[in-house]
């Protein structure tokens, strides 16, 4: 999130998602396990040497096979990275640092596929060490990028965001909250309704678009196509884009960057890690120093089209997928005035009175879901803006949605 969204898992019980007993997961290799997981509908793998394997569905771990043994562990990990980082992996950490010097990573990111069912599955990987083991995270792509309907997503807002020529769009939400999904059924839409030439920079590549009839998509790699997020942009700058795809805003050059090519006429999408939209503007304008506060916002302010922030929440119903929960803030006069003078609070203000001009409040949706069974009243509590509000809504007798209500998947 790929942050990925979920179908209904055969194995789901209330609350310990647990496997039929039968079932016992292949370990023989990485290939052969994760072919299990995908069949267990899991959202991640997990894996640390001598540990047993945690699969996430749902939200929730829960064990998954027997122990792995450190040494079998590296051994499935290196069949399936780049040869290029290969002997980064190592049973023995500070053998393998010895060894490599200074072009030792304790952390390496890949992606790979494997047949599953007779097609072919991606995955994205995350090695590290912990404690002198080994331990590594894969993340289930799904092999379609998914309709905007089947994601919870309001159509109206994907085609305000294929109408849009230039300017910066950010995604946000925490780790594991769908943002690279998002993004992708954003891209996939503006690929098959546009003569766009879309250029993207991803670490790693998640996934694999089509193309469109007229359209134009290069997707590069951190580490493989090209050394940097910032370098990415800068070069992509020279390959005549219209629409630009930056995985991830981490520091000041690549966040300088999006900004520049927002202002120069390219529609840029990204995400930022933040709770919510009005927080998006914050970590945004701190990436720069103090001193260049009042520039970066009023580049911001009109550069900026639109910030969809957004949680993956656990479903009132046992065994279904997670609910998408979501909040809209798109450009207007009192906005920009916000993001220019700095003024978060004004900026949720205005998200609360911007209706008219498509605005969504987060508050919003987690009513609707409430009232469609999808969300029971504490998750939504705990994540509302205004808890108060809520409960006072959902107190009050036949009170009708205040907006029109989407098809949800």
């Amino acid at each position: 999130m790929s942050d990925s969204f979920l179908n209904t898992n055969p194995f789901a019980d209330v609350e310990d998602v647990s496997q039929p007993d039968s079932f016992v997961p292949d370990t023989s290799s990485l290939q052969s396990l994760l072919a299990d997981v995908v069949r267990a509908e899991a959202s991640d793998l997990h894996l640390v040497g001598d540990e047993r394997p945690r699969i996430r569905v749902h939200g929730k771990l829960k064990s998954f096979g027997d122990a792995i043994s450190n040494d079998v562990l590296a051994k499935m990990l290196a069949d399936v990275c780049p040869p290029s980082i290969r002997d980064n992996i190592n049973t023995d950490v500070r053998k393998a640092a010895d060894q490599l010097g200074d072009s030792f990573s304790h952390d390496l990111d890949f992606s790979f596929e494997s047949e599953v069912n007779g097609e072919l599955q991606r995955y994205r990987v995350n090695v590290f060490y912990a404690h002198g083991r080994l331990g590594a995270c894969v993340r289930v792509i799904p092999g379609e990028v998914p309709s905007a309907q089947w994601a919870g997503l309001p159509q109206d807002v994907i085609d305000r965001v294929v109408g849009f020529r230039n300017g910066l769009i950010l995604v946000t939400g925490v780790t594991g909250s769908g943002k690279s999904t998002t993004l992708a059924v954003m891209l996939q839409e503006i690929i098959k309704r546009s003569t766009s030439r879309v250029i993207t920079i991803e670490e790693p590549i998640e996934y694999v678009h089509g193309y469109g009839d007229n359209a134009l998509i290069t997707q590069r790699e951190v580490g493989v196509d090209v050394a940097s997020f910032g370098a990415g942009l800068k070069y992509g700058l020279r390959q005549d884009p219209d629409v630009i795809l930056v995985g991830e805003i981490r520091d000041r050059e690549t966040a300088q960057m999006a900004l520049t090519a927002a202002e120069t006429g390219h529609l840029v999408l990204t995400t930022v890690h933040t709770r919510d939209a009005k927080g998006a503007v914050s970590r945004f304008t701190d990436l720069f120093p103090r001193e260049r506060s009042d520039e970066i916002c009023a580049q911001l302010a009109i550069n900026l089209r639109m910030v969809l922030s957004q949680h993956l929440l656990p479903n009132a119903q046992p065994g279904q997928r997670r609910v998408l929960a979501y909040e809209v803030m798109f450009s207007n006069l009192p906005v920009t005035s916000a993001i220019r003078s700095n003024n978060l609070v004004a900026i949720g203000d205005a998200i609360l009175t911007g209706k008219n001009d498509g605005m969504i409040t987060l508050d919003e949706v987690l009513i609707e879901h409430i009232q469609a069974g999808r969300l029971d009243m504490a998750t939504a509590l705990d994540y509302a803006t205004d808890p108060k509000r809520i409960s006072l809504r959902m107190n009050e007798p036949n009170q009708p949605p205040k907006r029109k209500m989407p098809t949800w998947a």
